[in-house]
């Protein structure tokens, strides 16, 4: 087994791996606590028009996202909180106008490329060096953010109303909660693709929760399941010449149906 690191790409594809499986899960129990799981696949959808947009203006995919995918979150949460649109329609709408948005680009751009499909689904063997420094540069960003942020975001998912009497800036937490999420969505497109890392922040939660223990102790079981997913799921699309993005959800899955068995 250990023959494939002498490859290059392999020790990326496994580095960018392994930082988003430990990222991924640490937004997503914020995400799943407070009901707000299909936030990452709005946001997904959302960074594809800023993956057609680099494509179409020869400007770094990645890059672009981020900044579509940020830009669109502070919309989301201003409408959120606006109380006009329900939280679930505002999700629902930026979702599918993402989407479209993202179809009509790259119509624009005369259909579907090589370098697009490889952030629908995922194609962590394409992970460059300058991808690897920007996922490793978001990771310690968010990092330490939660870790800073954590009483505050831990107090604010579950009860806003008791965190506002508490006198915390519930306004600014979400913005910052949100702005994590998005990038973080960014950080994982070329781990497991737009279409899929939903799957990713969310299946190694609500697997972990089915132990029953506390928040903190759910937190790094979650981490530690998708760490497992990850790492199970790229060797097995390596020997077995399978799509990583799907295997990874796939191995995820089938952890969540033992985490049912088990409890």
């Amino acid at each position: 087994m250990w023959e494939l690191f002498q490859y290059g790409f392999i020790q990326r594809a496994f580095l960018a791996g392994i930082i988003t499986a430990v990222i991924a899960p640490i937004i997503g129990i914020f995400l799943v606590v407070r009901r707000y799981s299909l936030m990452a696949d709005t946001l997904a959808h959302i960074s594809l028009v800023g993956v057609a947009a680099g494509l179409l203006t020869n400007t770094n995919p990645v890059i672009a996202s981020l900044i579509v995918s940020i830009g669109s979150s502070f919309l989301i949460e201003r409408l959120r909180e606006s109380k006009k649109v329900f939280g679930e329609s505002v999700l629902a709408l930026f979702l599918s106008g993402g989407l479209a948005l993202a179809v009509v680009l790259v119509s624009l751009s005369h259909g579907f490329s090589v370098d697009l499909i490889s952030y629908l689904f995922g194609s962590i063997s394409t992970v460059s060096v300058f991808d690897l420094y920007v996922i490793a540069l978001l990771a310690l960003i968010i990092c330490f953010t939660t870790i800073f942020l954590f009483r505050q975001f831990f107090i604010v998912s579950f009860n806003e109303e008791l965190a506002s009497a508490g006198g915390l800036k519930v306004h600014f937490l979400n913005n910052i909660l949100i702005v994590l999420a998005a990038a973080t969505v960014v950080l994982s497109l070329r781990i497991v693709g737009a279409l899929l890392i939903g799957a990713l922040m969310i299946i190694p939660v609500i697997s972990a929760i089915q132990f029953k223990k506390g928040f903190l102790k759910t937190l790094f079981i979650s981490i530690f399941i998708s760490l497992l997913s990850v790492i199970l799921g790229l060797l097995s699309s390596y020997y077995l010449n399978l799509p990583s993005g799907a295997t990874i959800v796939v191995v995820s899955l089938i952890i969540f149906g033992f985490s049912l068995i088990l409890n």
